[in-house]
C-alpha cells in the first residue's frame, strides 16, 4: 500500500529554518519523481516543488524560489525539504506526493511561522 509520512514540523520564528523528511513506501521510490505540497488553513493544496528520480529538480514555485530546497535519499525512499528564511506566509500543512499515483496523501507536517 502507498503511504507518505511527513515529519519535521514545528513552531519557528520568521528568518528560521525547518527540516521536513518525507517517508514513502508502497512503490519504488528511486523509480518515481515527488513533489512537496502544501495547504493553508481553508485553502487548496497547492504545489511548491518537485524533484525528478535522479534529484534534478522539476519546477518550483515562484513563492519559495530561493529559500526552500528539495533534495532525496534514494537509499532510505526518503524526499526532504530544506526549508530557509522562512516567512509568515509559509504557514501550512507540508505534504509529498508523487505525480505518478493519484489519491494518496499522507497526513502531513504542520509548519507555523510566527513571532
Amino acid at each position: 500500500q502507498v503511504q507518505f509520512v511527513e515529519s519535521g514540523g514545528g513552531l519557528v520564528q520568521p528568518g528560521g529554518s525547518l527540516r521536513l523528511s518525507c517517508l514513502a513506501s508502497g512503490f519504488t521510490f528511486s523509480t518515481y519523481p515527488m513533489n512537496w505540497y502544501r495547504q493553508i488553513s481553508g485553502d487548496e493544496r497547492k504545489f511548491v516543488v518537485g524533484i525528478n528520480n535522479d534529484g534534478g529538480i522539476t519546477n518550483i514555485d515562484d513563492s519559495v524560489r530561493g529559500r526552500f530546497t528539495i533534495s532525496r535519499d534514494n537509499a532510505k525512499d526518503t524526499v526532504y525539504l530544506q526549508m530557509n528564511s522562512l516567512k509568515l506566509e509559509d504557514t501550512a500543512v507540508y505534504y509529498c506526493n508523487t505525480p505518478w499515483i493519484n489519491n494518496y496523501w499522507g497526513q502531513g507536517t504542520q509548519v507555523t511561522v510566527s513571532s
